[in-house]
């Protein structure tokens, strides 16, 4: 029989046996008894298989100081260890809320091959490393890879001298600089990199400001945004105000300037020169860090409510970016300077007497010898003044980049009407005697658009010759019979006519589109009939569409895929910063007195992107007032690039009395404006190579490098137009030392 062998048992029936060998006993009522332990019964019934358990007391475990030291010593001996297989992170450097010891670092590697190092801090010797204060050492400040790896040298250039000013190391004590590239050289790409770098880091291991401010022309703002988004990846939110109520815009602007802190949660703002203006109140209660103002030639008058409010803001670190910062005269030059580095060329007055006057002196043709050689003096100590914060490339550097743009201004005869209409003004209107008199009236203005608008097309001053307004009494009776505005006639204009060649030869032979600019947006209307006409899809941009429309339109058209032909442009409305590089022929119908306008508009399609050979079209009606206009952009251009671009073999063509002869007709030549600059590489009227013994090339019109008539004619388009209108053309090709054309 199997018997259990727990103790419990085999206790009960050793008892059991006991009682058996001492006898029967009578039964008596039995206490329960006390449980014998193992040390009491001197036996052991524990199971051979289970461990004693350890006594359990409260008093504790002591061990002697040489034990718990050895202890503790071992534990320490062991370093942490990350438990992920091959991780070098800093270990033992920095300790959650504990300053880390050591020298300062800077943001980004600033021996990475490929970085742009903008600011190397002194080198030290052992001794002075020895003594330097490891908190305030100053570290490298190094732009972002992101951004350097796009800039090209000319632009990686730029930012450096950017940062330089904007510090005060060019010029100590001052903040400002003007940068005066020329139109698609990346000046926007410049700024953003310089304000990332700013908001980000420093020498001191810092940021250098809080917050930057762009002030733009408010079709630029929208694109202003998408080029910070393109390039920062969405590693900055920038505020841009492009419309909402008055109450809405103060309480951004207000909510934008209370910002604070190392982390700024929208550190950058994008506002147009007309929100500022009427919303100035709001932004001159605190400070910001950087403004950079886009097209800031328009302050150049240093009067107005732009500009004063601009200048009251508490703000020393300056940017003005400007593709022509001399336009008019030295004087909005001196304004232009005098904001980013207020007191560098004195007051206005000082400036005036120092430097213009001495200079435009020089630059007439008519001056004396002394006088050229003062003005000459005084131009040198211009320039080095200003060198010091003013940054200028020309569009040269562009040619490695881009494709050739071949640049022609075509001089086109006036039709008969036109002649007639023209002749027949300058006989009656008595604006023309006060002109000769030393006296621009508000009446001569008027004059002068009149014709301008003649030269156009006779339709724009049509309403003025049914009103038998002054200079177009009896003009009615000239235009042919049954004559109506309500449809466009190009054979009236030796301009639309030219162009109806144009577009008409660019359709039929190739898949190129066409950008169409005028100053009046009644030519747009007659642009419009026309394409009505042809059956042109068409584009038009002008100051009365939104500024979010222009940015759709605009998205769209350059869009292969989309079907317009035509993009027309008011130069006044869009001149300034758009890409239309869909595009890749420009015509610009009419001159500006402002060449700056001209050369903005025409930049449109000669831009980052353009795949295709680019032609620009300039047309001038000859011998007439716009003639005129172009010679004195010429005036102008030939000012502004001795200053600004420092040529110093600038032809004087024109006196200042020549330039006063506006309301005149010359129907015998073929280009007044040839005739005038005394060109010594043509002969007969046509360009020859070599030049005639005697010539000097470089001292002719630095911008035109060909003059030709229909025998020197190479593009096809030109061609089909010349017997219609065309009387001769002046060329600029923008490769002509790469191709090798003289």
């Amino acid at each position: 029989q199997r018997r259990s062998l727990a103790p419990s048992q085999l206790a009960k029936r050793k008892a059991g046996e006991e009682e058996e060998e001492g006898g029967r006993h009578p039964p008596t009522t039995r206490k329960r008894q006390r449980p014998v332990s193992e040390t009491e019964s001197g036996e052991c019934y524990r199971s051979p298989f289970r461990k004693p358990l350890a006594q359990l007391t409260n008093r504790p475990h002591c061990l002697d100081s040489s034990q718990h030291e050895a202890f503790i010593r071992s534990i320490l001996s062991k370093p942490f260890k990350v438990p992920i297989p091959n991780y070098k992170g800093p270990l033992g450097l920095r300790a959650l809320g504990i300053k880390r010891a050591g020298l300062r670092s800077p943001l980004h590697d600033p021996f990475e091959e490929g970085a742009l190092v903008l600011y190397e801090p002194p080198l030290l010797s052992a001794h002075d490393q020895l003594k330097i204060d490891k908190d305030k050492a100053p570290v490298h400040v190094v732009v972002d890879p992101v951004l350097s790896r796009v800039l090209r040298p000319h632009q990686r250039e730029g930012v450096k001298f950017l940062w330089d000013c904007v510090t005060s190391r060019r010029i100590p004590g001052s903040h400002g600089c003007i940068m005066a590239d020329e139109m698609g050289l990346g000046k926007t790409l410049q700024c953003i990199t310089l304000m990332w770098t700013l908001l980000r880091q420093s020498p001191d291991c810092k940021p250098e400001i809080e917050k930057a401010m762009v002030v733009s022309p408010s079709s630029l703002v929208r694109n202003w945004y998408n080029e910070v988004e393109k390039w920062l990846g969405g590693r900055i939110q920038p505020l841009a105000i492009d419309g909402g109520s008055k109450e809405e815009i103060d309480r951004k602007l207000v909510g934008f300037m209370n910002q604070r802190g190392l982390r700024v949660p929208s550190p950058i703002l994008i506002i147009s020169y007309e929100t500022f203006r009427l919303h100035a109140e709001a932004l001159q209660k605190g400070s910001v860090g950087l403004v950079i103002c886009d097209e800031g030639h328009r302050l150049k008058n240093s009067e107005n409510q732009t500009y004063q409010a601009l200048n009251s803001l508490n703000t020393p670190r300056r940017v003005l970016i400007s593709g022509t910062p001399i336009q008019n005269d030295l004087l909005e030059y001196f304004s232009l300077v005098h904001f980013v580095n207020s007191g560098i060329l004195g007051t206005a007055q000082e400036f005036k007497r120092h430097f213009e006057i001495p200079i435009l002196k020089g630059r007439d043709a008519d001056a004396s010898e002394a006088e050229r050689h003062k003005g000459e003096e005084r131009l040198k100590e211009l320039i080095s003044i200003v060198n010091r914060c003013l940054i200028r490339r020309t569009s040269d550097i562009l040619s490695k980049y881009l494709p050739v743009k071949i640049e022609q201004v075509v001089c086109c005869r006036l039709t008969p009407l036109q002649a007639e209409l023209y002749k027949n003004f300058l006989k009656q209107a008595k604006p023309v005697e006060e002109l000769k008199e030393g006296k621009i009236s508000v009446s001569s203005l008027s004059s002068i658009t009149s014709l301008k608008k003649l030269c156009n097309h006779p339709a724009l001053i049509h309403d003025k010759c049914v009103e038998e307004e002054e200079g177009f009494m009896g003009a009615l009776d000239l235009f042919p019979a049954g004559y109506s505005t309500k449809s466009v006639e190009p054979q009236l204009s030796g301009k639309m006519l030219v162009l109806d060649y144009i577009l008409a030869v660019t359709k039929s032979t190739s898949n190129d589109k066409v950008v169409l600019v005028s100053n009046y947006t009644q030519t747009l209307d007659l642009f419009e009939k026309l394409c009505r006409n042809r059956r042109y899809l068409y584009v038009r941009l002008d100051g009365t569409m939104s500024i979010k429309k222009r940015a759709k339109i605009v998205e769209r058209f350059n869009s292969p895929s989309s079907p317009e032909f035509i993009f027309m442009l008011s130069s006044k409305a869009g001149g300034c910063g758009l890409n239309l590089i869909g595009a890749n022929r420009l015509v610009m119908f009419d001159p500006d007195w402002n060449p700056a306008n001209d050369e903005q508009a025409m930049a449109r399609v000669w831009r980052d992107g353009q795949k295709k050979t680019c032609y620009i079209y300039r047309l001038l009606s000859t011998g007439t007032i716009e003639e005129k206009i172009f010679q004195r952009q010429t005036h102008k251009k030939a000012l502004s690039s001795c200053v600004v671009d420092e040529e110093q073999d600038v032809e004087r063509h024109f006196s200042l009395g020549e330039l006063k002869e506006l309301f005149t007709l010359n129907e015998t030549t073929a280009s007044d404006t040839h005739d005038k600059i005394k060109c010594r590489r043509c002969v007969n009227g046509r360009q020859v190579w070599p030049p005639p013994e005697g010539s000097d090339c470089t001292s002719d019109l630095s911008q035109w490098n060909h003059c030709a008539d229909k025998r020197g004619l190479q593009d096809s388009v030109l061609k089909a137009a010349w017997d219609a209108a065309v009387t001769f053309t002046f060329h600029h090709h923008s490769h002509e030392e790469q191709r090798g054309i003289p």
